[in-house]
């Protein structure tokens, strides 16, 4: 028996019994797409990418330095379970009070890139100094460098701390001067050599350099017979001085130190670079060395670099370092004469400047904040 396929309608009927299934041929069942859907999905595509975009610039390196109040170090006291300042050799007197030395922690350049970010808010800190890199750091100075350089300048700013306290006790110790090489122009060109080592002028030995300074001063310009040890040989070759921008006169060579000290000075400190602590590793030494408390217990801070001959020069960062002084309790703050520019109009509330052009000067402050006289009469940083 044959049979028939189904009729036309029973087909459209099983189409119409499911609901989902739609005819091609009638587009007015399809339900539209969202309006502007594609436009939309364009524009949060965009937004997101220009977010991060955003995001990825300003994590960036940028070009800028900041300094920020870092911390302070009691030469007088300990760095961790060390001494900052130990003497061997001869007899010390273990002091009390404080001596602090201060830090700027730096955010920028080689070794901590800044972002745009750190730069912001700095810029709303009025705590904070924002420099360009390039007067910081040369360019392509390198962390390494850096780390390397600020060890060094450490290391010769202790040795010229030991050198001006004991020099201001009347402690003896040898100093020799030996010839790094010449400034361009230079009046010793051909004359004196790098390797030389000075060893009299006009006659007269050589132990600081305050015997040259003090021996070009008094000739006034006029020439000088200096005396160097050159290859074994006692050398001696006449220089005219000239004048440099400080108006001194000078012979135009640049000069590294080494001592031998009568006893054993060791300073311990760690994660800090730099010459400015050589004043008040001085001013720590000098109260080790004395009978007493030369700060009488007070709480006295500064800053300053040193020389062998006691002078204390220019640094970096001072409104900063006396934000921190201040933050950490000083009352007094021992500022190079040569940074009173810098200090105006950057005090903190509490804290009495002082300035200090010499290692005498410093000492002679602490002593008499230490023994409660009147210290308003100290010089301090003004407007003239």
């Amino acid at each position: 028996m044959l049979t028939s396929p189904s009729p036309e309608g029973s087909f459209t009927s099983r189409q119409s019994q499911d609901p989902r299934q739609k005819s091609d041929a009638d587009p007015s069942t399809v339900p539209p797409a969202p309006p502007g859907n594609g436009r939309y999905m364009i524009m949060v595509i965009s937004g997101l990418l220009a977010l991060g975009l955003g995001i990825g610039a300003a994590a960036l390196p940028v070009p800028y330095v900041i300094e920020s109040a870092g911390p302070t170090f009691n030469t007088l006291g300990k760095d961790g379970d060390k001494p900052v300042i130990s003497i061997s050799g001869h007899e010390a007197f273990p002091a009390k009070g404080n001596l602090d030395l201060t830090t700027v922690v730096m955010t920028g350049g080689p070794k901590t890139p800044a972002t745009i970010f750190d730069v912001f808010r700095a810029w709303l800190d009025s705590s904070k100094a924002i420099y360009p890199e390039e007067l910081i750091y040369p360019k392509g100075t390198t962390a390494e460098q850096t780390v390397q350089q600020g060890e060094i300048d450490m290391e010769t700013s202790q040795e010229n701390a030991v050198a001006a306290a004991l020099r201001q006790l009347d402690i003896p110790f040898e100093q020799r001067l030996d010839v790094a090489g010449l400034s361009d122009p230079s009046p010793s060109a051909g004359k004196i050599k790098e390797g030389d080592r000075l060893k009299t002028i006009n006659g007269k030995a050589i132990t600081s350099m305050a015997v040259v300074q003090a021996e070009l001063a008094a000739g006034a310009g006029a020439p000088v017979a200096v005396g160097v040890e050159r290859n074994g040989a006692l050398v001696t070759e006449t220089v005219t001085p000239t004048r440099n921008q400080a108006d001194r006169y000078v012979l135009g060579v640049l000069l590294s130190s080494d001592f031998t000290f009568p006893f054993d000075v060791s300073i311990s400190l760690d994660n800090v670079g730099g010459p400015s602590a050589g004043m008040m590793f001085a001013l720590g030494i000098v109260d080790n060395l004395t009978p007493g408390d030369l700060t009488g217990g007070k709480h006295i801070a500064g800053t300053g670099t040193i020389t062998a001959d006691g002078n204390v020069g220019a640094i970096g960062g001072i409104a900063q370092k006396m934000i921190g002084a201040r933050q950490h309790g000083a009352t007094m703050f021992l500022a190079p004469a040569a940074n009173c520019s810098d200090v105006v109009g950057h005090v903190p509330d509490g804290l009495q400047v002082v300035k200090v052009e010499t290692l005498a000067d410093a000492t002679a402050a602490v002593e008499r904040l230490g023994s409660g006289q009147d210290t308003a009469g100290l010089p301090t940083c003004t407007n003239n």
